[in-house]
């Protein structure tokens, strides 16, 4: 049951770690938003291009056409007054004007659908999603299944030596794993034993 408040808008926000089913959650509501013949409008980070850059792409390949916006700001200057439902995915890559856009929106009226990584691979607080975390009527953390042991994943392992905050990929970079398997530090860098040029 969704927060219905007597103006009607409000902000729903799916979390959990990579692999949880984020996006594809984000799809099925919209979905059902469309079958119930709302106006729906869908927003993605630029930088978000894994899949494709004009849609938002589950893990298990749901898709859904989408617009591409490099800042929050931007989904105001592209949203139709006609539209009831905003879904809008990989929240952690916006600015943290988003929080104040989702809840324009809400205020609004509108219907405000979030998905986005709550966490970053260190295990700490990711971008504008504890904000949005906070202000959200409606919250919901999905749960992967942890690599290693089979338990409920809630943490996302980096398998890369990257220490960016941001690196796009997929499992080739990431793996779901619980709290006991979870490596904040990730895998260590390993010297080269012959720097480049070198032969052996």
């Amino acid at each position: 049951m969704h927060p219905r408040t007597p103006w009607g808008g409000w902000i729903e926000v799916v979390t959990g770690s990579m692999f949880s089913g984020k996006s594809e959650e984000l799809i099925r509501r919209l979905r059902r938003a469309i079958i119930a013949r709302q106006r729906v409008q869908v927003f993605k980070p630029a930088i978000d291009d894994r899949y494709s850059a004009t849609q938002v792409v589950s893990h298990s390949r749901w898709r859904l056409e989408a617009e591409r916006v490099s800042r929050a700001a931007e989904i105001l200057g592209l949203l139709d007054p006609r539209t009831e439902v905003v879904g809008i995915d990989e929240g952690q890559f916006f600015d943290a004007d988003i929080v104040r856009v989702c809840n324009h929106l809400a205020d609004l009226g509108k219907r405000v659908i979030v998905a986005g990584l709550d966490m970053d691979f260190r295990g700490k607080a990711f971008g504008p999603m504890p904000e949005l975390l906070a202000v959200a009527e409606d919250v919901e953390k999905m749960h992967a299944i942890c690599a290693r042991c089979g338990a409920a994943a809630a943490y996302t392992q980096r398998l890369s030596p990257s220490q960016e905050q941001v690196v796009v990929g997929e499992a080739d970079i990431y793996e779901a794993r619980c709290r006991r398997c979870f490596d904040p530090g990730g895998p260590a860098v390993q010297p080269e034993l012959f720097p480049p040029g070198e032969e052996i």
